[in-house]
């Protein structure tokens, strides 16, 4: 699984990769400091299943704090859109190819109003921040228009001639982006699309292309800088004007402030909670103190987190509708190595057991027998749907 950040420059886009990540990124306040795409690895928040049993977890991947797991995800930092990225303006047509591999996106935007369209500093609530997101629609849309029109009339000729399926022959002209044939079935009757693709409009294809695009790379909205005031009015206004999308105030630099504090043992704090505990108050100085207040008062009072967190656990849970998964044993919930628990897979919601046995295994799967429910203490079958937060054994033939 992996999620792509994106947004114009300087929208703090890095900044919210960083706060989540911790990597080191080049972080500034002018258009394209990113050129190259950062990856690096975030963590979702659940809760853990050593509370259940009453154990020590010793995760092999991720880490737990206080029966709280967090279970690694990949983000991709890809550098600032502009207008006309679809048609290679400022590198655009490089930066959107970045993005193929994603599961979904993350558009990060500046809600305070305090970059232009170019990603230009401006006066904060100077600049309309809804525009953000029809322009970041848009170039998507026409990304994906371009690649499924790259030899349209010789490809829709094709189809006629040779009596093809539309949507097998589209699925394979469109395989990096991810629809498959079945996608293309539906969207070719939702859309009523004549037979003859020959007789396709341009609006027709490009009505195609959106839906693809809204279906292969599901977005959801961080309104970064909510701290700054008078942003929460246009938080409230997003959400007004942009119903059916999932938009969540955040602040990336609160996060990354409080994340580096913690891990320089200067506060306690879990990303995702509504406070923070000054453990070192002698260390900070008086500008360190002055944020603190600042991030607890203005940020954490205000919207109860500083969003990041929620942020990707609505992608993994919300939008991709993930579950978590635990290994583990009626008898014995340690593997090979004495870890507890060591391992928390995240799958498709509705997959069964035998489903998970692949997961974890190709030979599990084709030798599986039945599956555990170790809560519950009970046998079920291949079909079982399993649960969030289940905890399974699998039994499969030597």
């Amino acid at each position: 699984m992996l999620i792509g950040i994106v947004g114009k420059p300087s929208c703090g886009k890095s900044t919210f990769f960083k706060a989540a990540t911790l990597a080191e990124v080049d972080i500034a306040n002018y258009p394209f400091t990113t050129i190259k795409p950062n990856h690096a690895v975030g963590y979702v928040k659940i809760p853990c299943a050593e509370t259940f049993f009453k154990v020590k977890c010793n995760p092999r991947v991720g880490y737990c704090v206080n029966g709280t797991r967090f279970v690694p995800i990949d983000l991709l930092d890809v550098a600032g859109l502009i207008p006309g990225a679809h048609k290679g303006e400022g590198l655009g047509l490089s930066f959107m190819n970045d993005l193929n591999q994603a599961d979904m996106l993350v558009h990060v935007i500046d809600i305070s109003g305090s970059i232009n369209a170019k990603g230009e500093p401006v006066d904060p609530l100077s600049y309309d921040p809804l525009n953000d997101v029809e322009f970041l629609e848009n170039e998507l849309d026409y990304w994906y228009l371009d690649i499924l029109k790259k030899g349209w009339e010789k490809l829709a000729r094709q189809i006629q001639q040779e009596k093809a399926d539309p949507a097998r022959v589209l699925a394979k002209q469109l395989s990096g982006l991810g629809p498959d044939e079945n996608m293309l079935k539906e969207e070719l009757v939702r859309l009523k699309l004549p037979p003859d693709t020959t007789h396709w409009t341009d609006d027709q294809l490009l009505a195609l292309a959106s839906n693809l695009r809204k279906r292969t790379k599901p977005m959801i909205i961080a309104a970064n800088k909510a701290d700054i005031p008078g942003a929460e009015n246009n938080v409230k206004r997003l959400k007004e004007k942009f119903p059916n999308y999932t938009i969540i105030p955040c602040s990336a630099e609160g996060e990354l402030a409080l994340r580096e504090a913690a891990k320089h043992n200067l506060v306690t704090y879990m990303p995702g909670e509504k406070d923070f505990t000054v453990v070192n108050e002698a260390a900070l100085n008086d500008k360190q103190k002055k944020a603190l207040a600042f991030i607890k008062t203005g940020i954490l009072e205000k919207y109860n987190t500083t969003g990041v967190q929620d942020v990707l656990n609505a992608c993994v849970f919300d939008t991709l509708h993930m579950i978590a998964i635990f290994p583990g044993g009626i008898n014995k919930l340690t593997d090979q190595y004495g870890n507890v628990l060591p391992d928390c897979f995240l799958i498709k919601d509705g997959s069964t057991a035998v489903d998970f046995a692949y997961k974890i295994h190709t030979d599990l799967g084709n030798k599986f027998i039945r599956a555990i429910d170790v809560k519950k203490k009970l046998t079920v079958g291949r079909d079982h749907k399993l649960k969030n937060f289940d905890v399974v054994e699998i039994v499969a033939n030597a």
